[in-house]
């Protein structure tokens, strides 16, 4: 296949997949909102409860690279999720200006709604598919882990 050919497919996957992302995102999202009892956390605040909860006592900073944030973004979500009784901040013995993040235990509570919510949900769409794109979904599941890893950057050297 000549390069130019190659590269108008690779170009035309790569905008498919740039826009059908965020669109299934959205569409689960909608749904989850719609059984959630109360509000539903908006997925910045559940991306950081979630990071949190597996990793119990990090701090602002780790948060932030992790979720590729800027800090005083996480700062703020903190500070939201606080008062919101969601997060807990405890302060590091050795240094009292950092804050380590633990999540409540209505934080643990949400974030179980939210899975089993997503869990119900993608298994009912899941049995509309084919055998065939079950499959498919299942095999471009490494796949999109790799694409994901290859476009997380790489951490700053100290």
């Amino acid at each position: 296949m000549p390069a130019t050919r190659a590269s108008a497919q690779d170009d035309s996957r790569a905008s498919a997949l740039a826009s059908v992302l965020p669109a299934l995102n959205r569409a689960l999202d909608r749904r989850i909102a719609q059984d959630f009892p109360g509000p539903k956390p908006p997925e910045g605040q559940l991306a950081l409860l979630r990071f949190v909860s597996s990793h119990e006592g990090s701090t602002v900073r780790e948060a932030a690279d992790a979720l590729l944030m800027r800090p005083n973004n996480v700062s703020a979500l903190v500070s939201r999720l606080t008062v919101a009784g969601l997060l807990e901040r405890r302060p590091d013995p050795a240094d009292k200006r950092v804050a380590h993040l633990y999540p409540t235990s209505r934080a643990r509570r949400e974030l179980a709604e939210v899975r089993r919510l997503q869990g119900v949900h993608l298994a009912r769409a899941l049995e509309s598919l084919t055998d065939g794109e079950q499959d498919a979904l299942g095999s471009a599941l490494g796949a999109l882990n790799a694409l994901t890893d290859a476009l997380h950057p790489a951490p700053a050297a100290e």
